[in-house]
């Protein structure tokens, strides 16, 4: 059922965002490197790589430069309308694409690169490949400032590979569990929410269940408390 609504609102979508998407089109091949596209070789059900659609953002050889596929803020990498679509995430719109194909749902764990796949514990590993990955999920929506975050300590890496990637893999854990057509329309809503109010707080108030991360994560995320 879940895969005839993401058929159904993917579609939708297109046509409906088409008055942004294509204005968005024109301005990247006229400015930049003159691209329009990106595709990424990301992870996704069970274990197999597939590419992954996006507005061209970054420079061509971004995966190569700086910090290879983790992006900071800032990153030197993005290219000045890049960063808008980067903020207001308009550059993951073409993964509607990917949607129609069946590579990947509406909700579901966000496909990573191998490298970022890798720094998830052996068993979020095993979750995550069991289910086909999302344009949102609850991974994405609690970490959607990752890039800021990326910048409380002084070793971005180590803060990705020992706090944030530990935590997100027990949400898409999480979500692994509870898959329903009832959790899929809550993160659906979820979604359109924090990017109209970017506070946290509901996210735990719609599903008490979900795991809570430790006191310095939660405050990095400005959490207060739980729920």
């Amino acid at each position: 059922m879940q895969r005839a609504f993401d058929i159904l609102f993917s579609g939708l979508a297109l046509l409906v965002l088409s008055p942004i998407l294509i204005p968005v089109m024109i301005v990247l091949r006229c400015t930049g490197e003159g691209e329009v596209f990106y595709c990424q070789q990301r992870v996704g059900r069970g274990g197999a790589m597939f590419g992954v659609w996006k507005f061209a953002t970054m420079l061509k050889d971004s995966p190569n430069l700086g910090t290879g596929t983790v992006t900071l803020k800032g990153d030197p990498r993005v290219l000045p309308f890049g960063r808008f679509l980067r903020k207001t995430k308009i550059n993951e719109l073409p993964q509607l694409l990917n949607i129609l194909n069946g590579t990947m749902s509406i909700i579901g764990p966000r496909p990573q690169t191998r490298r970022c796949f890798d720094a998830f514990p052996a068993a979020s590993q095993a979750a995550i490949i069991g289910v086909r990955p999302g344009l949102s999920g609850i991974g994405s929506i609690v970490f959607r400032d990752e890039e800021e975050l990326m910048h409380a300590d002084a070793d971005p890496d180590r803060l990705y590979d020992e706090t944030i990637m530990p935590f997100k893999g027990r949400l898409e854990e999480w979500y692994a569990r509870n898959r329903s057509l009832g959790t899929y329309f809550k993160l659906i809503a979820l979604t359109a929410w924090v990017v109209a109010v970017p506070r946290l707080d509901i996210v735990w108030r719609a599903f008490p269940g979900l795991p809570f991360p430790d006191e310095r994560l939660a405050g990095l995320l400005g959490l207060r408390g739980r729920g």
